[in-house]
């Protein structure tokens, strides 16, 4: 693989729309560090009012209105160009990433991948053909309860995931399953390690024209059981993810970085462990705060600076979009078999 730059790695942010503007906000956060371990070197915005806004907030940063003009500033020497982070729409996942990874630019793209398997089997192979990093976004991987649970990790045999969100225009260009339950689909996937047996999903159309709300059950090979339920049109918001494991209750609250772990005792003196005198111990493992988002981009800055493989790959990344197209297709024959077309 190439070697890494020697000064600060010149990034670009495409697309600066409601999730990339949080990653424009960490990487001048981390630009204005002592060690200045990335500096913003080109921003790609093709909404002309948002560009206009941009150009005031970034005054030193080039602004272009497409992922090619930036590319050929890089190819004429006018800015210097390492890495980028792709937040364009799903559907642009595929055109973008594979423009950026043929000029030889690692990648992080934000969750899911692609929209079709066949484009992300075509970025995990342009990313191995031009050895370049390609980091998917799952963000909850870097959120401080999810890094802070892998060490009590022994055979976890229940999940019960909610993701429940208000309502709002965006990301309207994929369904609730593409939109909020990749979130949990990845860390469950990612603690399991198992392969899927069998599955059945439900799920209705509300305020979109895509499915809005679902519901789903996943039986994994080691015998494993995951409950996942999502939706986008709830009056209240929840990221919350429980599991059962042997003797162990545990409980990630994403949205508040905290844990709680339930485990089964025996009582001192007790002649069967599994008796009425077994009890139960509530304990708070500690969690060190901090951001997911800000986690995940300097973890990707370390993968570009020492040409080491990313936390999230790009069959990780494939491995989520073929579970979530898999649960589609589950819930397209069910609302065949229930005739919901009649509602739609």
């Amino acid at each position: 693989m190439a070697s890494a730059p020697a000064q600060s790695i010149g990034f670009a942010v495409i697309g600066a729309g409601a999730f990339g503007s949080n990653h424009l906000r960490v990487i001048r956060e981390l630009s204005a560090a002592s060690d200045a371990p990335v500096r913003l070197a080109a921003i790609v915005e093709s909404d002309p009012r948002r560009a206009r806004a941009l150009h005031s907030g970034f005054p030193h940063t080039r602004i272009f209105a497409n992922v090619d003009a930036c590319l050929a500033a890089r190819a004429a020497g006018e800015i210097e160009l390492h890495a980028a982070s792709v937040c364009v729409p799903t559907s642009a996942h595929a055109a973008v990433a594979s423009a950026l990874l043929q000029a030889g630019i690692d990648v992080l793209v934000e969750k899911p991948i692609a929209a079709s398997l066949a484009e992300a089997d075509a970025l995990i192979e342009l990313a191995s053909r031009h050895q370049r990093i390609l980091q998917i976004g799952h963000l909850e991987r870097f959120n401080p309860a999810v890094l802070a649970v892998h060490p009590y990790i022994h055979m976890p045999m229940f999940f019960e995931a909610h993701r429940l969100s208000i309502f709002t225009p965006r990301s309207l260009d994929v369904d609730v399953i593409l939109d909020l339950m990749v979130h949990d689909i990845d860390i469950v996937l990612s603690l399991v390690q198992s392969p899927v047996r069998s599955l059945q999903a439900v799920g209705l159309p509300v305020l979109s024209r895509k499915v809005d709300i679902a519901n789903v059950r996943i039986e994994f090979a080691s015998g494993c059981v995951a409950n996942f339920t999502a939706s986008r049109v709830s009056t209240e918001r929840v990221r919350k993810l429980r599991f059962f494991q042997p003797h162990q209750y545990v409980s990630i609250d994403y949205a508040r970085q905290d844990l709680l772990f339930i485990d089964v005792k025996p009582q001192p003196g007790a002649p069967d462990p599994g008796s009425m005198l077994s009890g139960l111990a509530v304990s708070k493992p500690s969690v060190t705060p901090g951001e997911p988002l800000r986690l995940e981009i300097e973890s990707f800055l370390e993968s570009v600076r020492a040409r080491q493989q990313s936390r999230v790959t790009g069959q990780e990344g494939r491995a989520v979009l073929a579970l979530a197209l898999d649960i589609n297709a589950a819930i397209a024959e069910h609302a065949t078999r229930a005739h919901l077309d009649r509602f739609v």
